[in-house]
């Protein structure tokens, strides 16, 4: 799959131990985590201990300093196992990684440390009840009390809502648009914070959903990340990447549709044949595999654009984001048609699939969004 791609041997080695921590810790697990709504939180700190909690924070930081690349390999990988529980990984560097590039010292010391071993683990907040794809009309308040703020607002949406300790909020301190809007840690136990009631999904259930609501909470200066007026143009960023983890996540999900998919109809006999023997099966086998390689590569691109900072990145990650997603959610589809029937019960892992993907179209910016970024970015003068 992937040497044609010229992946190096690192990269490779990363890949395998990926895969070889999803099929011994993620996989046999991943149906009972969706049916009992179970937050595998101690599976995700071991993730840590591979360093998959600090992808891409610098390795002076302490996390392991890889690219976008590896990030979405990394990804993939578990993402084959289960999308919902890779895609809360996924979120947690994205956080993880706004405070290393952006924060001063003093914050990256303070809360680094444990993210990177997940003693603490983190949630990306940027939606409101209100404001959705229109990011920046986000109303959430910071007074300016001197030597902090006092945040009013709520968050919706929030991956880790409720369980996670550490919120990097983008809060209104100054005037309407993006360039009022900054970048702040906030604490699970700081006063005035709480949560929505966990949100009933048709998939990911693997991760806790839940609004941050916060009631006058007092943020310390010291904890903003960046420049005050810098947290629009700090949460696009991180979407970039974020968008080809999400990617990523689909390809994964998807690769074990059509896997499963070879297997099982290798093995279902109809009328005194493999129903992969049926020239159809073939064609729907081939324009699965063909489709998931085409994005895969359109997705492996954009990662090595991300990485080096080219000045096309957000285009191509919002392409590539827009076709992983959809290619993962077609291909995850047709899988459950070559399964029949059986495809729609809960012993097998394709409705899963088809339920967790389902929402990768929506959020990181839905995909008509994507569209909305590309087709400016190429009409623009």
């Amino acid at each position: 799959m992937s040497d044609q791609f010229g992946l190096s041997e690192d990269q490779l080695a990363i890949q395998e131990m990926a895969q070889r921590f999803t099929a011994d810790n993620i996989t046999p697990h991943a149906a009972e985590w969706d049916e009992d709504h179970v937050f595998p939180r101690d599976t995700i700190k071991q993730a840590a201990e591979l360093g998959f909690a600090s992808i891409y924070v610098s390795e002076e930081s302490g996390g392991i300093g890889l690219g976008r690349l590896d990030s979405a390999l990394i990804m993939e990988a578990m993402a084959y196992g289960c999308p919902s529980t890779s895609a809360f990984i996924s979120i947690h560097n994205m956080a993880s990684w706004m405070i290393d590039a952006y924060g001063s010292q003093e914050v990256k010391d303070r809360y680094l440390p444990d993210l990177i071993t997940m003693d603490r683990m983190a949630s990306y907040c940027l939606t409101e009840p209100s404001s959705g794809s229109d990011a920046a009309a986000l109303r959430t308040k910071a007074v300016d009390k001197g030597d902090h703020w006092e945040v009013t607002g709520s968050k919706q949406f929030i991956s880790g809502g409720g369980e996670n300790e550490i919120y990097v909020t983008m809060v209104r301190t100054g005037v309407d648009g993006p360039k009022g809007i900054s970048c702040v840690v906030i604490e699970k136990d700081m006063e005035g914070v709480s949560f929505g009631a966990q949100e009933k999904k048709l998939g990911w259930n693997s991760q806790p959903t839940a609004a941050l609501i916060l009631d006058n909470v007092k943020v310390p200066k010291a904890n903003l990340v960046g420049a005050e007026g810098q947290g629009f143009s700090i949460a696009m960023a991180g979407l970039d990447g974020g968008r080809l983890n999400i990617g990523a996540c689909s390809l994964g999900g998807a690769q074990r549709a059509l896997d499963e998919a070879i297997a099982y109809t290798k093995d279902r006999t109809q009328f005194g044949k493999a129903i992969a023997d049926f020239q159809n099966t073939q064609f729907t086998l081939a324009e699965m595999a063909a489709e998931l390689e085409a994005a895969r590569a359109l997705l492996y691109m954009a990662a090595v654009k991300v990485t080096e900072g080219a000045p096309d990145k957000t285009r191509f990650a919002a392409m590539a984001k827009m076709i992983a997603t959809e290619t993962g959610s077609k291909v995850v589809d047709r899988a459950l048609q070559l399964f029949g029937g059986y495809g729609y019960l809960k012993e097998y892992p394709i409705e899963k699939l088809l339920r967790d993907l389902r929402v990768h179209s929506i959020l990181e910016g839905t995909n008509q969004i994507m569209r909305m970024i590309v087709g400016r970015d190429l009409v623009k003068s």
